[in-house]
């Protein structure tokens, strides 16, 4: 009898709050996180395919062409089939990570912190042994913990297919290209942990869904735009040249995204403390 009890005792026991408020987050936003590794899945499938089959054939079309060996045409200017094949998909490739950011603004004002608060969820997670401290932070490392390994990934393959002998992009593009410096390095995963931080405060902040992902889409997209103009300057250029991205050497390209993403992690950190202290003081004693 006594085992019987201790058995239907321990089936009863509720949930641990923290791994209760996880996977809370999981079953409420499992259409986001399918969406997630499914762009992530398309994006590295591009990618490979850039890598592999996809530079053979444009390879073998842009050597057809006489493109090759300085003996180009003014042929060489309009891309066959192959050609445009390729650089449509890693212009695709490439805008996936530039776009990411705003995405994740959005959902994270939208969805994740300013439809609960407007609803009245989020109260009632912090009557369930959940206080709004913890509660923001859940919302706010789960997200994380998933959006960079992703955008890693894509940031590695992209490294790769740049540096490759296969590579074709460099016919159109250059390393100082905004889409292309970005997600190069480590900026790309910075733009979207910012804008994870971004969207929080907004929710948080307006406590409503649609004016939450309004600003938040605004704040990331203004950051965004006002570093692209700064980053010629981050960085100082050589003796006797403008401070333009084309005047600088490609040896700053470590220099410039390391500025930048220290810059960019700055304004995370200070957007997600501000979102602490904007709670507790909302919520008072229970954070």
């Amino acid at each position: 009898m006594t085992t019987t009890i201790t058995r239907a005792t321990a089936a009863a026991r509720p949930l641990s709050p923290p791994r209760g408020l996880l996977l809370a987050l999981l079953r409420l936003h499992r259409t986001a996180l399918w969406c997630w590794l499914g762009l992530v899945a398309v994006t590295a499938g591009a990618l490979l395919w850039a890598l592999g089959p996809g530079a053979d054939a444009a390879w073998a079309e842009y050597r057809g062409m006489g493109c090759e060996g300085g003996g180009a045409t003014l042929g060489c200017d309009l891309p066959g089939p192959a050609l445009f094949r390729y650089e449509t998909v890693v212009s695709a490739a490439v805008g996936i990570p530039a776009l990411l950011p705003t995405v994740t603004a959005a959902w994270a004002g939208g969805s994740l912190i300013g439809r609960e608060l407007e609803s009245g969820t989020a109260r009632f997670a912090w009557t369930q042994s959940v206080t709004p401290a913890r509660w923001l932070a859940a919302k706010l490392a789960l997200p994380a913990l998933l959006l960079v390994p992703g955008t890693l990934a894509i940031t590695l393959l992209h490294r790769t297919l740049w540096t490759s002998d296969a590579h074709l992009t460099h016919v159109w593009r250059v390393w100082h290209d905004d889409g292309v410096f970005e997600t190069n390095g480590v900026l790309a995963t910075a733009h979207t942990l910012t804008a994870l931080a971004l969207g929080a405060l907004s929710g948080v902040l307006l406590r409503r869904a649609l004016p939450a992902l309004g600003v938040a889409v605004a704040a990331t997209a203004s950051l965004t735009y006002v570093l692209d103009e700064l980053r010629p300057r981050l960085w100082p250029t050589p003796p006797g040249t403008p401070s333009l991205m084309h005047e600088h050497p490609s040896a700053h390209f470590w220099p410039l995204q390391l500025v930048e993403t220290g810059i960019v992690l700055a304004v995370a950190v200070l957007a997600t403390v501000t979102a602490f202290l904007v709670l507790r003081r909302r919520t008072g004693a229970a954070v």
